[in-house]
């Protein structure tokens, strides 16, 4: 994999466009993306071999100046059809080779991470979610006597998913995996906590915490690595339209952390990206094919105050909807479902007798990469089974509704 064979895109519209990053990647050419607020001197230092310009708007001196930077620029700000136009300029005009595969990858990033570890130490931040799951294989396959994975089982999880961890992470694959419970530590940080961004920032602040307190029990750590994946550096503010929200590894870690550097290896990746390094690398395509679950895990998608009642309420709910999806043979053929425990409370009729009880949402969605994504029209029959279920078989549940709603305008976490 050449490295050095490199396309930044310029979204003019302050928000960086995601759509044409993956038509360049998918051409296998890898690429950047910079909003309307970068600086010439800032995409020069990255040394493109070309430039696209993108989005709806002016910009009118960062146009001019790429434009006169001596950089070959292709301008789709008004094309209705570019995917041709795209692959003209990457293979016809720069003569790229086309060399950005995710085998490539891998071997690159196994070298690199190799080169770069030494005989240091490194700890990893390993959640089970498939992001973590491939950068701490990466490292395994590295570095494995360097290894130490630390699995924090905040009390945020889904349900039986921390003994599944352990299960596999260390029993099977044969890390040195360290499980520590912290969910009382956890809880007891966000009581009375409801702001969603308060929420993430101070669960990712609790992570690195617990991470230096591991790391002085082990010895001298030089390396914490994460599993920042690309959706999440461009949703925590690129553009001059800022930020979406933070992400636990991203726009939620604290000034100070007790570690010489923080490695994320799959940091210039997609999504899709990252699965497809799982199945090179030989991860278990079950790991691979895992839902996406947020480092904050069900604190965004427990609205208001985290509790251990509402929190366990949940999970039942979570896992209920999970298990008719699969009984339905749908958890194929959707890419991320899964319930979120509102803050609203509804008058209903339980045992013949009122009720003011929660109201739990489920969500369903079709993407590719997380930057955009469209609701899944599940069969009636199949949303009709859960919600009875849900509603008889879930303490303080009386009511059950579905998201319809598309990224955007909507995220796919409700926080």
């Amino acid at each position: 994999m050449d490295i050095k064979e490199k396309v930044i895109i310029v979204d003019v519209s302050g928000r960086c466009n995601q759509l044409i990053a993956r038509e360049v990647r998918n051409l296998n050419v890898y690429c950047m993306l910079f909003g309307d607020n970068a600086s010439i001197e800032k995409i020069l230092c990255e040394k493109p071999s070309g430039i696209i310009i993108t989005g709806e708007g002016n910009a009118d001196k960062l146009v001019s100046d790429i434009m006169s930077s001596g950089v070959k620029t292709l301008d789709i700000r008004n094309a209705s059809d570019y995917k041709d136009v795209i692959k003209s300029f990457l293979y016809d005009e720069l003569k790229l080779s086309g060399s950005w595969t995710m085998k490539a990858f891998s071997e690159y990033m196994i070298e690199e991470l190799r080169e770069k570890i030494g005989d240091k130490k490194v700890l990893c931040a390993l959640s089970g979610g498939v992001d973590s799951a491939v950068c701490a294989t990466l490292v395994h396959l590295a570095k494995p006597e360097s290894l130490t994975c630390v699995f924090v089982d905040h009390g945020l999880m889904r349900k039986n998913e921390p003994q599944e961890v352990v299960e596999i992470f260390r029993d099977k694959l044969g890390m040195n995996l360290i499980h520590i419970d912290a969910e009382k530590r956890f809880l007891d940080k966000l009581k009375g906590v409801t702001d969603p961004e308060k929420k993430r920032k101070i669960i990712g602040e609790e992570f690195i915490r617990v991470f230096e307190e591991e790391a002085k029990k082990i010895g001298a750590v030089d390396f914490l690595v994460q599993g920042t994946i690309y959706p999440d550096i461009i949703e925590s503010g690129i553009g001059s339209k800022g930020l979406v929200k933070s992400h636990h590894n991203v726009g939620g870690l604290p000034d100070v952390i007790d570690f010489n550097e923080i490695l994320e290896p799959v940091k210039d990746l997609f999504k899709d990206e990252v699965r497809k390094v799982g199945l090179e690398i030989g991860l278990p395509e079950a790991q691979v094919n895992r839902q996406p679950f947020p480092g904050p895990g069900l604190g965004v998608r427990c609205i208001g105050e985290l509790t251990k009642d509402k929190l366990d309420t949940l999970r039942d709910a979570d896992a209920i909807f999970r298990e008719e999806i699969k009984n339905a043979g749908w958890d194929t053929k959707i890419w991320q479902y899964f319930a979120v425990l509102t803050d609203m409370k509804s008058v209903g009729v339980r045992d013949e007798v009122r009720s003011y009880e929660r109201t739990v949402a489920l969500r369903a969605i079709h993407s590719i990469d997380a930057m955009s994504a469209e609701f899944v029209e599940i069969p009636y029959e199949v949303l009709r089974k859960t919600s009875s279920r849900i509603t008889k078989e879930v303490k303080g549940i009386n009511r059950v509704c579905y998201d319809i709603t598309s990224k955007p305008p909507a995220t796919i976490e409700w926080e």
